[in-house]
């Protein structure tokens, strides 16, 4: 028998984690930092080697999530662009919805423009589709001959109304293809859907990233045969051939791969409503699951706008690799990480300090359960006493700014509340916020880190019930191994939901069975699952909505906008904003290993803790908190109040048995760096989501995109306690008007 292996592999900021499934059953599992130039030129290809060079055999496909696209956007590393537009409109991205990225800043820094040069174009197509002004062939193309001979190779095409009247955009695609243009993103095509801002920046994007994506896709293909059956994990949550991989698709590969491990792996634990915690070395993303998956319809990242869909997933700047620091009143926390380079202190390359290292100084991580992957030569484990030195810093910066004396492990202990109070608000932002009971739900945990941290978040948010699988540490790249096939179709349809629907559904379906058919899915596979975006008219807040019951679209409406917005406007009409399919097929590579249970722990004494081995556990078996449960990837801390069992896949269910121990009244009025910064949040955080409601229920546009508006919290005498980052001129003002409301 000839033996085969299946790679899943998720590339992240950090760590690059792989799964290899063999054909006689086995699985193995590999971390490796993501960014060792030292030792290997990329971390996929080498993870696969070693595994090859380790056990033999051969590699039979390989599934892929990557942080390539998302990097080049954060480091503005994309490929040159030049952006053609209709005449009038060369400054329209430029412009944008006039939102203030900083809006206390005086001086004022916009996110840098993606494309390098824009090209107006001489045509115009009205909103009703008329012809105003003939598009030019000729002009055109002499236009696109200069840009050529300029060294431009990917273009972006964004026309007026296109999104309806594409004649001029796939003309305008047809010269640049004959004028040898390798890249070519035109916005009906990348995002057919009104509003031209955030279709033309989603666009531009697309043009600015494929042509890195697809050099990184050649790089790997090339270090594989050529037989091997090659996909890449897309933002919406579903696999595409490598050859069909596109720089819009590929923002939240990796962490889609999480969301979609995270509900395979809470499937037999009768966890129908999660959230998912996944908590990596950069940063923590957070999800929200109820029986289906979430797909935004607009996300904002690195400054630029993509309409494209992606799974809902919410990031927080607190990962294992968040810098920890103390500014002379506040312990702050993030957004700043150590990355794999140089990574925390304890990664032995003169790092900072970070989450990592107060948990390692706690006790919290077993150095010599961690990866031992650091030092000169790539072999040595994670070093202690850096974190401790880090520490001490810490407390000296304490002790000469304030004249408090702070220990070390209660420096240690603050930095986690705050990290703890980051990742709880960003969860309360996906649930609470929108109108979700977050108590009812189960908190699925993964990541490197999360483990480290769950008990906490539960504690914060009331949530009594944590279910972390064997492969928790690498959840992304099973997720990535268990993805279906996936295409997304989706177009603005605008008309009033009483309209009949069947005709614009069977175009979308058809586009969308054509797309997926021409990645390999065999016909009678494919599964159509539809959706429909839906608002009240003169609104532009889509809902979106399983569409399999369009008779009940008007009640799943109003009910979802009663418990996301608090009302519903019953009377009012309903339009059909777009309409949106998934095809599906089955593509799994992957099979949800078992881990066998245990004969049962012996509990040892380790750095003060309790602590157990994971692969120890019997079937029956409880542990109750404190206590370190480790493996070799990953530690998961039960804290004092919950207790841990393993369920029959291997599983370990935390379940909370004791209520949160809750800091009186009394201790809060204390003020400490700790305190202040989580107290800081708090209120913020009731402003934000002030706003958010406002920004999502108004009608004007000056609200909606400019966010012409302010919120604050007052005190009782109208005094300002705390105010979200809104329009300053107005915050002047707004305790005095408080405070004559108060008095009227």
């Amino acid at each position: 028998m000839n033996l085969t292996w299946s790679f899943a592999i998720d590339r992240g900021g950090t760590f690059t984690d792989v799964i290899a499934a063999a054909s006689d059953g086995r699985v193995l599992v590999d971390k490796l930092l993501s960014e060792d130039p030292g030792h290997y030129s990329d971390a996929a290809l080498e993870g696969i080697a070693r595994v090859i060079a380790r056990h033999g055999g051969s590699v039979a496909a390989v599934r892929m999530g990557t942080t390539v696209a998302t990097n080049a956007l954060l480091e503005r590393r994309g490929e040159r662009v030049a952006l053609l537009t209709t005449r009038g409109f060369a400054d329209v991205l430029r412009i944008g919805t006039q939102a203030r990225p900083d809006i206390f800043a005086r001086h004022i820094v916009l996110p840098a423009m993606l494309y390098d040069r824009v090209v107006e174009i001489d045509e115009r197509v009205g909103a009703d589709g008329e012809m105003l002004v003939p598009l030019d062939e000729a002009a055109a193309r002499m236009v696109l001959a200069e840009l050529r001979d300029e060294g431009f190779d990917a273009v972006a095409i964004l026309l007026v109304h296109s999104w309806a009247y594409p004649a001029h955009e796939q003309a305008l695609a047809r010269i640049a293809g004959e004028l040898g243009f390798t890249q070519i993103s035109a916005s009906h095509a990348v995002a057919p859907l009104i509003r031209m801002v955030p279709r033309g920046d989603t666009t531009v994007a697309d043009a600015y990233l494929s042509p890195v994506l697809r050099r990184y896709v050649d790089r790997v293909a090339a270090g594989l045969d050529q037989q091997v059956d090659l996909h890449f994990m897309q933002s919406s949550g579903g696999l595409g051939r490598a050859a069909s991989f596109r720089g819009r698709d590929a923002i939240l590969s990796g962490p889609a791969g999480g969301v979609v491990g995270m509900v395979a792996a809470s499937a037999g634990h009768g966890a129908e409503r999660l959230i998912g915690f996944d908590m990596g070395g950069t940063s923590t993303d957070v999800a929200h699951y109820a029986g289906r998956f979430e797909l935004a319809e607009e996300s904002v990242v690195a400054g630029v706008r993509i309409r494209a869909p992606m799974m809902a997933i919410h990031t927080v700047a607190a990962g294992g690799g968040s810098i920890c620091r103390f500014d002379g009143q506040r312990f702050r926390v993030g957004p700043g990480s150590a990355g794999a380079q140089p990574g925390p202190a304890c990664y032995r390359a003169g790092g900072p300090l970070t989450v990592t290292d107060c948990n390692l100084a706690l006790g919290r991580i077993v150095a010599e359960r961690f990866p031992a992957v650091f030092g000169v030569e790539g072999d040595e484990p994670l070093d202690p006493d850096a974190a401790t030195d880090r520490l001490a810093e810490i407390a000296a910066e304490v002790l000469r700014e304030t004249g408090t004396t702070m220990a070390p492990d209660a420096i240690a202990e603050g930095f986690l509340a705050i990290a703890v109070d980051h990742m709880a608000a960003a969860i309360r932002k996906i649930s609470i916020a929108r109108g979700h009971d977050v108590t009812l739900y189960t908190l699925a945990c993964f990541g490197g880190a999360g483990g480290q941290h769950a008990c906490r978040v539960a504690n914060a948010l009331g949530i009594a019930r944590i279910l972390i699988h064997p492969l928790a540490g690498v959840l992304s790249a099973f997720g990535i191994g268990l993805a279906d096939l996936k295409v997304v179709r989706e177009q603005s349809w605008r008309r009033p939901l009483e309209d009949d629907r069947a005709e614009g559904w069977a175009e979308i379906e058809a586009a969308a069975r054509a797309a997926l058919i021409d990645q390999g899915a065999a016909p009678d596979a494919i599964r159509l699952d539809r959706r429909a975006r839906v608002r009240l008219a003169g609104s532009d807040t889509t809902i979106e909505l399983p569409a399999e019951d369009e008779a009940g679209l008007a009640v799943a409406f109003h009910s979802l906008h009663r418990r996301r917005f608090g009302f519903a406007e019953e009377a009012a009409a309903l339009v059909v904003e777009a309409l949106l399919v998934e095809a599906i097929a089955p593509a799994a590579t992957l099979s949800a290993p078992v881990d066998p249970p245990g004969p049962g722990t012996r509990v040892v004494e380790v750095g003060g803790w309790r602590t157990v081995e994971r692969a120890d556990l019997a079937a029956v078996e409880c542990v109750a908190g404190p206590a370190l449960i480790v493996e070799d990837r990953a530690t998961t801390v039960v804290e004092p109040g919950w207790s841990a069992a393993r369920a029959g896949d291997g599983t370990l269910v935390l379940t909370r048995h004791q209520p949160a121990a809750r800091a009186s009244a009394a201790d809060a009025t204390a003020l400490d760096p700790v305190r202040l910064e989580i107290f800081n949040n708090l209120f913020m955080a009731i402003a934000e989501e002030m706003g958010v409601a406002l920004q999502s229920t108004a009608t004007s546009v000056n609200i909606k995109e400019r966010l012409d508006f302010s919120c604050a919290v007052f005190d009782a005498a109208g005094a300002l306690i705390a105010n979200a980052p809104h329009i300053p001129v107005h915050l002047g003002s707004m305790g005095d008007s408080v405070a004559a409301i108060l008095a009227a």
